[in-house]
């Protein structure tokens, strides 16, 4: 596959050469880098059933590097089907001869014209498309009227005559996909904010659930020939429950964002900019972004229905998971004499916290880079190439990865449920964690520690991290004090109620999983926070 994945890339830069780069721009032709469709085909994976068999279509298929990032990343036997739409006629025969060998069909038409299937089973139940980026003036008025007519009488939106072709190709896709079809959209992060991008902004709120979206770095640039900000929208074709949430992510790479929050759907549908969501990432490396946003969410009365009437769990304010579980830390992870000493680039490492017998502060304060400021670094090792294109790639990376299969690791529990076997579970940074075992000392009188973290280092599952719901992250973004008065509130629960909430083993070990710090009761944590008691008043908490 690794094989096929270079021809493909030589017979694409042969493509590009027959026509100037004004004639590209145009057509919106931007082939997909391979390493941004090898990560939207992985991350495709991670969503997927696992034994679900595959109908994948790409309407705009180029060269087809998502076809070819699909074989290297599912096995063929759950590839039902594979369907692709190409208008360009100097690409079909040249691009049918690479893929002779696979059942495509490949056909050679405007897919904005072609009529969707109407039987179930012949739909998609992956799509996965980088659609035309064809600007608005390049297509002529009567396209335009007919593009728009068409995704009128198909979902009842009618798109603004300043939309891109890109917004055609999402709507008109619509019924391609299968129920409960996973989608992933490569589309300019224009939609966003523009008046234009209004109607797409409804398509995604009304018609399907979105997962998530991931908007690059402005100055990241996806595509070296198109100078535009990039962005990648998940969702699934089926209709989102009222208590929906989407996850925003924003700079570093889809596998790797440098930020990550959850925003519910009623403040997207009340929020005109959903930018503001990805406010100054590129100069945060924490988990969230701290600037002053002004949200419909805190000019609503949704914190004023937040009152000490009902009893609040812990679970109200954060979503609680475990930390990452590598199956063999010490494997996995490595210190920076051993990075330096291995030779492993530092894109297939991320900083990682050592676990709580090593961590002597509960503070963890960070340097203008994130990189947590301790004693000793740690990197967590995660890589999803394949070791065929490892081996080619970054040899020194891949004679580490054969000292593992030599030590057996690849065969541990968790390795061998992993494809490849040294990629690892997504666990973004997070700014408050919680240790998931431990026991009682004279030196530590709990046996759990919260502690705030300020730095871009994630964690093991030793640990449980803590991410703030959307409510309470609209309110860090103005008054980021509040996550300091959080983790003294939560370090001075009495420890009685966090033993009482987790389980004991006969040795003295205590152990709280996920769920059962959930359970603990905040009712007057969440007082403070609204402003019904002052901060630093009553209680002897903080």
């Amino acid at each position: 596959m690794e094989e096929l994945e270079r021809k493909r890339l030589n017979l694409q830069e042969r493509l590009n050469k027959l026509k100037t780069h004004e004639e590209r721009n145009r057509l919106g032709q931007y082939a997909t880098p391979t390493v941004l469709a090898t990560d939207m085909l992985q991350y495709s994976k991670s969503l997927l059933p696992s034994d679900a068999p595959i109908r994948f279509l790409d309407p705009a298929f180029g060269s087809g590097a998502f076809f070819s990032a699909l074989l290297r990343t599912f096995p063929l036997k759950r590839i039902n089907s594979v369907a692709g739409y190409e208008i360009d006629e100097i690409y079909i025969q040249q691009v049918m001869d690479l893929w002779h060998d696979f059942h495509l069909e490949l056909h050679h038409a405007d897919f904005t014209r072609v009529s969707p299937p109407e039987s179930e089973h012949e739909k998609a139940t992956l799509l996965i498309c980088n659609p035309p980026y064809v600007r608005h003036h390049y297509l002529s008025k009567e396209d335009k009227s007919w593009l728009q007519a068409r995704v009128t009488r198909l979902i009842n939106i009618k798109l603004s005559g300043l939309s891109g072709l890109y917004g055609y190709f999402l709507c008109l896709a619509h019924q391609w996909m299968a129920d409960n079809c996973l989608a992933g959209w490569l589309i300019p992060g224009e939609f966003l904010d523009v008046n234009y991008g209004q109607q797409i902004r409804e398509y995604l709120l009304s018609h399907v659930t979105v997962l998530r979206i991931h908007r690059f770095d402005a100055n990241d640039l996806q595509f070296s020939d198109a100078l535009t900000s990039s962005a990648i929208v998940w969702f699934r074709n089926t209709l989102p429950s009222a208590q929906h949430e989407v996850e925003f992510t924003g700079g570093g790479t889809l596998l790797a964002p440098l930020i990550s929050r959850f925003v519910s759907l009623r403040s997207l549908k009340s929020n005109y900019k959903w930018s503001t969501y990805f406010r100054n990432y590129t100069e945060q490396w924490s988990l969230f972004s701290i600037e002053e946003v002004t949200s419909p969410i805190l000019r609503s009365n949704e914190y004023h229905s937040i009152s000490t009437s009902r009893e609040y769990i812990l679970s109200d304010l954060f979503e609680i998971k475990r930390g990452v579980a590598t199956g063999a830390n010490k494997f996995f992870i490595l210190t920076d004499e051993q990075v330096q000493a291995y030779g492993i680039a530092q894109k297939f490492l991320k900083p990682v916290l050592p676990g709580p017998r090593f961590l002597s502060v509960d503070e963890i304060k960070a340097d203008a880079k994130g990189m947590p400021l301790l004693e000793k670094v740690y990197f967590l090792l995660s890589c999803n190439f394949t070791e065929e294109f490892v081996k080619k790639d970054d040899i020194l990376l891949w004679k580490y990865l054969q000292m593992g299969k030599e030590r057996g690791i690849h065969n541990g529990y968790l390795c061998r449920h992993r494809t490849p076997w040294y990629v690892q579970e997504y666990r973004p940074p997070a700014p408050l964690l919680c240790t998931y075992m431990g026991r009682q000392s004279r030196e530590r009188r709990s046996p759990f520690r919260f502690i705030l973290n300020q730095s871009c280092a994630t964690a093991t599952n030793v640990y449980l991290l803590l991410y703030p719901r959307p409510w309470l992250q609209e309110m860090l973004h103005s008054q980021p004090e509040l996550m300091r008065m959080i983790w003294r509130y939560l370090n001075a629960i009495p420890v009685s109620m966090l033993v009482d909430g987790g389980r004991t083993y006969g040795d003295g070990l205590h152990k709280l999983e996920p769920g059962e710090l959930g359970r603990i009761p905040v009712s007057s944590l969440v007082a403070r926070i609204i402003g019904h008691v002052p901060v630093g008043v009553g209680g002897g908490l903080i």
